[in-house]
């Protein structure tokens, strides 16, 4: 089995967003959730972690892929915004079909749950914090630092919390 060198778990509103890769880059799978967080509906992930064959994998488990296909702004024009859903394309290709799920306004509300999740927390440590990459080499080191980085956050953040 590949050992796994990145992962991320987000946990939002019942909606499981899992990431994991391997040293050569690829999706690594059979790794099983907690049954008390219950059943993954929805994938949530971004651009890095849309192919077809991610697609098709959720697919075959049962999970709905909500993979982010590019970049797109933050607010969309009003009208857009409100304007009603277009209808489901006629296509087999489960890549067609997640595009459209993300159109949606029900699919850009199920996205936008990233943002309510470790998202926010990712910004701050990089922006308000002025941590913006790992200074030493070495996965123990890496580690290392990684832990004082989220010691410092959570510091900062029970010194705000026991100030309210």
């Amino acid at each position: 089995m590949s050992e796994i060198t990145r992962v991320g778990v987000d946990l939002a509103k019942r909606v499981v967003q899992v990431h994991a890769v391997d040293g050569a880059g690829q999706r690594v799978t059979g790794r099983a959730l907690p049954d008390d967080l219950g059943q993954v509906s929805s994938l949530l992930a971004d651009t890095g972690y849309c192919s077809a064959s991610n697609v098709q994998a959720c697919e075959a488990q049962k999970i709905q892929p909500m993979l982010a296909m590019k970049h797109k702004k933050h607010n969309l024009p009003l009208l857009e915004r409100f304007a009603a859903d277009a209808a489901a394309p006629e296509s087999e290709d489960p890549v067609v079909n997640m595009a459209h799920r993300l159109g949606t306004q029900a699919g850009r509300v199920l996205y936008e749950l990233r943002k309510q999740t470790v998202e926010p927390v990712f910004g701050i440590i990089k922006r308000a914090m002025g941590w913006q990459q790992m200074s030493m080499r070495g996965l123990d080191k890496d580690k290392g630092e990684w832990t004082l980085v989220t010691m410092a956050w959570n510091i900062k953040r029970l010194h705000v919390l026991r100030a309210v």
